[in-house]
This record gives C-alpha cells, structure tokens and sequence, in this order.
C-alpha cells in the first residue's frame, strides 16, 4: 500500500471521506464513531484503536458472568 507524499499513514484524516471510509473499515466502526474517537483523543490511529477498543471492551465482571461466575 502506497501513501501519498506528505501524507502520514498513521493519521487518520476525518474531512477525507474516502480516508475516513478506509479507517472505518479497518477499525470496525463507524464514520461517525471515528470522528468522536478523533475529537476525543487525537487524529493518530494507534490512539483512535486504543479508544474504539477500549468503548467497546467488557468489563471484569461482564466476562465473569459470562463465564456463569
């Protein structure tokens, strides 16, 4: 995969759409959900994936319960 000059791969740019279309599917979020992630930690992806996943994770005891804890 190739970047266009000037362009950091590892930024993710919210005003592209098909930028924005490309992390989303990367990601497994939403166009809108990459734009709250971005507002709220930054345009960097790693921070972005870290945000996503974290919103998403499940709590200690959500995983003991669904172990039948």
């Amino acid at each position: 995969m190739t970047s266009q000059p000037g362009v950091q791969p590892d930024r993710i740019d919210v005003n592209d759409p098909q930028e924005l279309e490309r992390w989303a599917k990367k990601l497994d979020a939403s166009a809108e959900q990459l734009r709250q992630a971005v507002q709220a930690v930054g345009e960097r992806a790693a921070d972005v994936e870290m945000h996503l996943k974290g919103a998403r994770a499940s709590t200690n005891s959500d995983r003991v319960k669904e172990l039948g804890g």
